[in-house]
C-alpha cells in the first residue's frame, strides 16, 4: 500500500457551539475525562514545541502533570535542550492527538517555571528511581549507558531513600493565549472551535474553517 492511500474517516462526534462550554478549561476538562473514560494509552502525553532564538523549532512529547484555569504543567530538566530553548524563548505550542476519539486540542501560549513548593510537592510524589534518575541524567548532553548506569549506583547509594529535589529540575506551566478543539468529521469537514485570550479570564470562541 502506497503511504498515500492510508486515510481515515472520522465520523464519530461532532462539536457544535450549542455543546461545548464558554470556558476553554471546562471544555477540556469535559474532553480529557471523555479520553480517560475510553481508556485512551498515554491520555496525557502531550507534544510540546519550542523555538529558540535561532529559528528553528523542535518538539518532543512530554506529559501533563495538570493543569488548571491558571495553564497545563509539566516537569523537566531545566538544563535540557527543551530547558534552554525556553529560556530563550518562553512561547510554546501544546498538542494532544487523542486518536481514539478523532480529537486534537492545541494549546499556544507563553512558559513560566512553577513556584518551588509546587515542583518541591510533584518531586516527593514520584517513584524514588524517577527521583534519583533527575539527579542521575544531564539530559540532552552526550552520554555513554556505561557512564549512565554507574550514576545511578553510585547516586542511588549517595541520596538514600529521600533525596531532595535538585534545582536543576521543576514544573513549568504554560499560560495559554489560545486553545482550539478538533474534531474529526466525514469528508474532512472537521470541526474547529478555537478560544481566544481577550484579557484575564475573558475569552473569544470562533468557528475556523477545516
Amino acid at each position: 500500500m502506497s503511504i498515500a492511500d492510508i486515510r481515515q474517516s472520522y465520523e464519530k462526534f461532532e462539536l457544535l457551539e450549542s455543546n461545548a462550554s464558554n470556558d476553554p478549561f471546562e471544555q477540556f476538562g469535559r474532553w480529557f475525562n471523555d479520553a480517560v473514560s475510553a481508556q485512551v494509552a498515554e491520555v496525557n502525553a502531550m507534544t510540546l514545541a519550542t523555538c529558540p532564538s535561532n529559528g528553528q523549532p523542535t518538539a518532543r512529547v512530554v506529559l501533563l502533570k495538570g493543569f488548571d484555569d491558571r495553564g497545563f504543567t509539566f516537569f523537566t530538566n531545566y538544563l535540557s535542550r527543551k530547558g534552554k530553548e525556553i529560556a530563550d524563548n518562553p512561547r510554546a505550542t501544546l498538542l494532544f492527538f487523542w486518536a481514539a476519539l478523532e480529537r486534537q486540542v492545541r494549546i499556544e501560549g507563553t512558559l513560566e517555571k512553577v513556584d518551588a513548593a509546587e515542583s518541591d510537592a510533584y518531586y516527593q510524589s514520584r517513584p524514588l528511581g524517577s527521583r534519583i534518575g533527575a539527579w542521575v541524567s544531564p539530559q540532552s548532553q552526550p552520554i555513554t549507558r556505561d557512564a549512565l548506569e554507574a550514576r545511578t549506583q553510585e547516586l542511588t547509594v549517595s541520596l538514600g531513600e529521600n533525596p531532595p529535589r535538585p534545582d536543576h529540575w521543576g514544573g513549568y506551566r504554560l499560560v495559554p493565549s489560545l486553545i482550539e478543539f478538533w474534531q474529526g468529521r466525514p469528508s474532512r469537514l472537521h470541526d474547529r472551535l478555537v478560544y481566544s485570550r481577550v484579557s484575564g479570564a475573558d475569552w473569544a470562541r470562533t468557528r475556523l474553517a477545516p
